[in-house]
């Protein structure tokens, strides 16, 4: 990888509950996290959050903002870059639709604040959900 790529994720809210996937490709394969991908020539980035929510979910949300931007890198054994994306994330609430595992997401489903919790989640991915929920509240 020469340059940083450009991610973008989304924390969307059906109530209290957060839409989650299980990652079905590197970086961070078979993990839970918030739905999210590249973003497209000529998209912003709330467009990119929501259809990056459709495509992995079959969801359809309104974003709301943004909440962070996060440094994504991933190194070898060695110490060289293996990826690097500069990730911004968006919160935004549910509009229609079922979770359901699609594109390039393993499984997809509304999760309890208790559940996620429990979950081995990437520190980074705990800490933009939290903020989520109080910039939702603000």
């Amino acid at each position: 990888m020469k340059k940083p790529e450009i991610g973008i994720g989304a924390v969307v809210f059906r109530g209290d509950d957060v839409l989650m996937i299980r990652r079905g490709k590197p970086p961070r394969k078979g993990d839970w996290a918030i739905p999210g991908g590249r973003q497209e020539l000529g998209e912003t980035v709330a467009e990119g959050a929501r259809r990056e929510v459709q495509e992995e979910t079959g969801v359809d949300c309104r974003i709301g903002g943004l909440i962070d931007v996060v440094d994504g890198i991933s190194r070898d054994a060695d110490g060289s870059i293996i990826y690097h994306y500069t990730l911004v994330d968006m919160w935004g609430e549910w509009l229609s639709g079922e979770a359901v595992a699609a594109s390039d997401a393993m499984a997809a489903c509304f999760m309890a604040p208790a559940e996620i919790a429990g979950l081995d989640l990437w520190p980074e991915t705990l800490r933009v959900i939290d903020l989520a929920r109080r910039l939702r509240r603000a």
